[in-house]
């Protein structure tokens, strides 16, 4: 049985494939098209995720999207009696419901099939159901407390509830507009972070500052006893006006989500080219002392009321690693988990186990342990593309390739490393990563200066041996995913000081040697140099979705200043006395 699960008609569009309950693929369309966070329909990622089964459209027995229209119905029309939005938002959300009515229409159409021979049914997921269903049923755990917190979907942004076997079951939700998500996003918005996505960086800003604001915040979101929370919607507009959103085909943008009156509480809002001023610092510290408040108080009522010690996060809020890392020492849960592509783009994997499980009762059989679900290559067409390029390089075993690459790393070089399959998500967990040396200080000007770009407070990640964990953070609970922030232990600050953030913790990766072998051989390769068993790891990309396919990754190494490039079983290091040749078109 084959089941497709698609997230359309928002950003991080994305699909995955399911057969009998095992996870063939995973991909977002932006990897294949290149337009970062690209809302529509995702047609390259469905033909992909189709093709690594070798099966056609007409094969598929069930296709779901993570949208209902008719979900949560009589909330919606009772927000509208009292409310009395404004048209923007009626025409937005009426003209989102129509789009996501037409799944079968808009499924024949991109994929340009005779919708007489299209034998599958088609399913619409709610949304935060999907969500929930992305972290329960691929987790290792047979019952557990749920919890999805995320902007909004099907009039809902917040939805908790339990996992039991193959079934879960929903207690409350929080309604449109009292949304953590929004808030985060209002406040980031007036931070001068515009963009959508731009949420992350806020939260590595947040450690330079001091949560002077807290109380200010509190006005703003306020906990209620029950672990609950509203907003004071006079601080912002969405739930008057909307937030002039727009998804189709393309890069999603947002309109503005504050109101008059937040800017009289922190004063004018940052442009985004402005400099980011101490106040700037301590009003992103005091945002994210808030939304953990709000957040512990949420998680510690699913404690009491399940008494599960296990505990499954999703939605878009579910990326804070920062809060995530605090979870198991602040609370009484003794497990986590969290699927790799927690936000939008992750609601197509539960749009299929929710309807392997929950619709159609089948017993679970499957556990996400890692995140390499999207397309490789063999190394004929890494070499064909290579020789495209004109890139002279050397075709290694496995133990001279590893020897070449943790050599480069540990002489200061910075590495494209490009294997296997890509990653789901939207962190680079070792096949489409940039690495390089973490005991370097200049480190991080290094890769800022020739090749990520960015802001300079936004810190670098650590991918750490898992048995190595506990000899450099305060926790040892496995974190393959990079979806956790650890605190670096204060007597190895000096060995990694280009994977120590300012307030001395790291977001880190745990590289298991099961799950990712070649890249957990160069960790420990580079280890038996350098007595260092971890390494700095970004993802393989410049101001652009992570790179791909092999032509993707040679692009991207030309065009920027990186030293060296393992690509499949193939090494590659630039001359420095020589310019680099020209990408090729």
């Amino acid at each position: 049985m084959y089941i497709l699960g698609i997230n359309a008609y928002h950003g991080g569009a994305s699909a995955c494939l399911i057969a009998d309950g095992q996870l063939i693929a995973a991909a977002e369309e932006e990897r294949f098209n290149r337009v970062k966070y690209w809302a529509g329909f995702p047609v390259q990622a469905i033909r992909y995720v189709l093709s690594e089964a070798g099966i056609t459209p007409y094969d598929v027995d069930h296709v779901g999207v993570s949208r209902d229209p008719q979900a949560n119905f009589m909330a919606g029309v009772r927000f509208a009696l009292m409310q009395r939005p404004g048209l923007g938002l009626i025409r937005d959300r009426l003209s989102n419901t129509r789009q996501v009515g037409s799944l079968k229409q808009d499924f024949t159409r991109h994929l340009e099939l005779n919708g007489l021979d299209v034998r599958a049914q088609f399913h619409n997921v709610e949304h935060h159901l999907a969500h929930m269903a992305s972290a329960f049923f691929v987790s290792p755990f047979a019952e557990a407390a749920v919890l999805s917190v995320d902007g909004s979907g099907d009039f809902v942004t917040t939805m908790w509830g339990t996992g039991q076997a193959n079934h879960l079951h929903i207690d409350e939700r929080i309604y449109f507009p009292h949304s953590l998500g929004i808030y985060y996003a209002a406040l980031s918005q007036w931070l001068g972070f515009i963009n959508y996505g731009d949420e992350g960086k806020v939260m590595g800003l947040a450690p330079y500052g001091t949560p002077k604001y807290l109380d200010e915040m509190r006005r703003i979101v306020r906990v209620q006893r029950d672990g609950t929370f509203d907003l004071d919607l006079d601080y912002f507009v969405h739930h008057r006006e909307g937030a002039a959103m727009t998804w189709d085909d393309g890069s999603p943008t947002v309109g503005t989500l504050y109101s008059r009156k937040l800017i009289d509480l922190f004063g004018q809002p940052r442009a985004k080219r402005d400099e980011i001023t101490a106040h700037h610092q301590d009003v992103a510290a005091s945002l994210q002392a808030m939304l953990e408040e709000a957040e512990f108080a949420l998680v510690n009522r699913l404690h009491a009321e399940t008494g599960h010690q296990a505990l499954c996060l999703a939605g878009g809020v579910a990326l804070n690693s920062v809060f995530n890392g605090k979870v198991l020492p602040q609370t009484g849960f003794e497990d986590i988990y969290i699927q790799p592509a927690a936000g939008d783009a992750g609601t197509a994997l539960g749009v299929c186990y929710y309807i392997y499980h929950q619709t159609l009762g089948q017993p679970r059989a499957y556990v996400m342990d890692q995140a390499y679900t999207g397309p490789g290559f063999d190394n004929d067409t890494i070499q064909a593309e290579l020789e495209r390029h004109g890139l002279h390089c050397q075709q290694l075993d496995e133990p001279a390739l590893l020897q070449r690459a943790a050599e480069a790393v540990a002489a200061g070089k910075v590495l494209g490393w490009f294997q296997g399959r890509m990653e789901w998500g939207p962190r680079a967990l070792g096949n489409r990563s940039i690495v390089a040396d973490p005991r370097r200080h200049d480190m991080k000007d290094i890769l800022n200066a020739r090749i990520k770009r960015r802001e300079q407070f936004r810190p670098f990640a650590p991918s750490v041996l898992s048995e190595a964990t506990g000899a450099y953070f305060d926790q040892t609970y496995p974190d393959p995913f990079m979806l956790k922030v650890y605190g670096v232990l204060p007597e190895k600050h000096a060995e990694i000081p280009a994977v120590t953030h300012v307030d001395g913790s790291g977001r880190l990766q745990t590289v298991d040697q099961a799950t990712a072998p070649r890249y957990w051989a160069l960790i420990n390769r580079f280890g038996e140099l350098t007595g260092t068993p971890l390494v700095l790891n970004t993802s393989f990309n410049e101001k652009e979705p992570i790179v791909c396919t092999p032509a993707d990754a040679i692009d991207c190494f030309l065009r920027t200043r990186m030293d060296a490039l393992g690509i499949g079983d193939f090494f590659v290091e630039r001359d420095p006395d020589q310019p680099a040749p020209p990408a090729a078109n």
